[in-house]
């Protein structure tokens, strides 16, 4: 008899076995069983989206650096918000800079990943939302300090005088990651493809609200929210990737964590 045989048929082992089953199933693994056609989508997906995303990302930071391209609509851009500022829009979009600012966002993720990770059966999705918004942060402060952009004049800046620097947009970024990740992570567990395209909609308008808010402040180019939607969608396409290898399975495949004969516990 092995060590792992008398260990696994001793007194203790049933609960041993029990409280690793938990752990396992809670934290470590979410597994599914998809089509071998949907699994190969979901990877072609991925692929495609982190490509088109290095793509933009490399096309607008090319543009800022040589001040053409992309980035010729900045000004334009601009000039056109200032002109629609107003009390009421102002006061409108100063709740949304709020709302995915450096403080309040935080604080919705952490009261969301903590609720999702409580409620749900397994805290896999919680956590990589989690670990993809950190990957977001970690990501646009390197850059930041690589590129170095100034932002608007800071005499257009209507919350607040913010003298660090512009590209990419730390809050549009953080938008784009929370309901694009938090958006796929959803639906990709649904059938119900007409949900799944209003969630995304959805997404995309959360993310067009904060993206304004900061050009209409005078906070960042448009130029900057092109950059934090690119990365986004590379991060977003990476995170499909590790969720599709980590837990979707095609029939045939064994489930891991399945429990061998010899780690079952004996009555």
């Amino acid at each position: 008899m092995t060590v792992g045989q008398h260990e696994s048929s001793g007194p203790g082992a049933g609960k041993h076995v029990g409280k690793w089953r938990y752990f396992h199933d809670k934290f470590v693994v979410e597994e599914r069983y998809l089509d071998p056609a949907d699994r190969r989508g979901l990877y072609r997906a991925s692929v495609i989206l982190v490509v088109a995303g290095v793509a933009l990302f490399v096309a607008t930071l090319i543009s800022v650096l040589q001040a053409d391209g992309l980035s010729a609509a900045d000004g334009p851009v601009r000039d056109w918000l200032l002109g629609l500022r107003s009390n009421t829009l102002t006061a409108i979009m100063i709740f949304l800079a709020v709302v995915f600012g450096p403080i309040a966002l935080p604080i919705i993720l952490l009261v969301v990943v903590v609720a999702w990770g409580f409620a749900a059966k397994h805290a896999w999705r919680p956590i990589l939302l989690a670990s993809a918004m950190l990957t977001g942060v970690i990501i646009s402060q390197i850059i930041l300090q690589i590129v170095r952009r100034s932002r608007p004049p800071v005499d257009q800046m209507l919350f607040g005088i913010d003298h660090t620097f512009s590209f990419p947009s730390g809050h549009v970024l953080g938008a784009c990651d929370f309901l694009l990740v938090g958006a796929f992570l959803i639906f990709s567990r649904r059938k119900n493809t007409r949900a799944a395209v209003w969630g995304f909609v959805g997404a995309g308008f959360g993310i067009f609200l904060a993206a304004l808010s900061r050009l209409y402040l005078g906070y960042h180019w448009l130029s900057d929210a092109l950059a934090s939607v690119s990365l986004s969608l590379i991060i977003l396409g990476g995170v499909i990737a590790v969720d599709t290898w980590r837990t979707a399975r095609v029939p045939g495949e064994r489930i891991t964590g399945e429990l061998s004969k010899a780690e079952t516990p004996r009555d």
